[in-house]
């Protein structure tokens, strides 16, 4: 009996992306289905940053349309591609910027950066390419936690380079400032200086560009929601009842601009001691889950409260790059997977699609 595709189709229905909760072809995952007699090809394509997960995939998918009878080889390619997707409304995504992610928080203290740096971190080890535009202009900490020092250069006056950390692009007023400069500038100027850290920067074929927000849901945050192109934004919270009351509130506002909420991190979910491994929910036990609940949100995770993320970020080495492969790496690179399928399962942006049309009176 000849090999079809029908058949080759059939057997990678049995295939399960986890990540997604779908087999390949109805997650759309399988390209170009080639059959010459008893060798099949195809490529696996994933619409997020999966880089851990394409090998397992690829195997996975070799071995069932090897159950087929009549194949007699089977080559998989394996690739991860990005898309750039819809942004609010009367707004278009950036040139050389696929998708905006805004990292918030109601207010400070509930480890947002530390989150946001992490995420970025961990969307670059899954295979994308990540910026992060610390927007915390009284307050920039991306500089220690990425491990940068220096000022950015600038060919023209005008155009910013990013600087490099850990193979991510960043931008952040604490490059352009003396490290202990107090900010004393009012509304219109931080909304006025982050425009211009984040449309004067060179951003380089970006798939992603986390920007770590400034806590709170004041007018800065309120504007710069409106005039940033962003795909989703990321709440994080402790559990805590106070924290979860403002959190609620940055929720509501990017709902009000018609941001759309990606999921909610519980930061701080619980702490185990680190000598004799007591477990303890200091802030309060599953306040993020229940708010993710309550909205009809993702519950993107939940992090504990552990001396050696704080220590690793402040070395300027977060735990995603100091410990690649612990397990509070692979709690963030789960997050970030989550919240790359969530933007990859969003529409898609068609500003590119159509042809821009012209009257002419003839």
């Amino acid at each position: 009996m000849a090999v079809t595709q029908d058949m080759v189709q059939a057997a990678l229905r049995s295939v399960m992306d986890p990540n997604l909760g779908k087999d390949l072809i109805s997650a759309k995952q399988i390209k170009g289905i080639q059959i010459d007699g008893g060798d099949v090809a195809f490529n696996l394509e994933l619409s997020y940053p999966g880089k851990s997960q394409l090998d397992g995939l690829r195997k996975a998918a070799i071995t069932a349309v090897r159950g087929i009878a009549g194949v007699e080889n089977v080559s998989v390619s394996a690739s991860i591609k990005i898309l750039t997707h819809a942004v609010q409304r009367g707004l278009k995504p950036m040139p050389n910027v696929k998708n905006i992610i805004a990292v918030a928080s109601g207010k400070g203290g509930v480890g947002k950066s530390t989150t946001a740096v992490n995420l970025a971190l961990a969307l670059t080890a899954e295979g994308a390419k990540v910026g992060m535009l610390d927007a915390d202009i009284y307050g920039p900490s991306q500089p220690t936690m990425l491990g940068i020092t220096g000022r950015p250069q600038s060919e023209d006056g005008q155009i910013i380079e990013p600087m490099m950390g850990h193979g991510i692009q960043a931008m952040s007023i604490g490059f352009l400032i003396d490290e202990d400069t107090p900010m004393v500038w009012r509304g219109p100027m931080v909304t006025s200086a982050l425009e211009q850290l984040l449309k004067q920067t060179n951003w380089q074929d970006l798939d992603y560009l986390v920007v770590d927000m400034p806590p709170g849901t004041g007018d800065i945050q309120l504007t710069l929601s409106q005039k940033v192109p962003v795909t989703g934004a990321v709440i994080v919270t402790t559990p805590q009842d106070i924290a979860l009351m403002d959190a609620r509130k940055g929720l509501k506002m990017f709902e009000k601009v018609g941001v759309p909420i990606l999921g909610v991190v519980e930061n701080m979910a619980i702490h185990i001691c680190s000598e004799c491994g007591h477990k303890e929910h200091v802030f309060g036990a599953g306040g993020g889950e229940r708010m993710a609940t309550e909205y009809g949100l993702k519950y993107l995770g939940g992090l504990p409260l552990d001396i050696r993320i704080r220590e690793q970020a402040d070395m300027g080495k977060p735990t995603v790059i100091a410990d690649p492969d612990g397990d509070l790496a692979n709690l963030y690179k789960e997050i970030a997977r989550k919240v790359a399928i969530g933007i990859a399962e969003q529409s898609k942006d068609m500003s590119l699609k159509f042809p821009s049309i012209v009257v002419q009176s003839t």
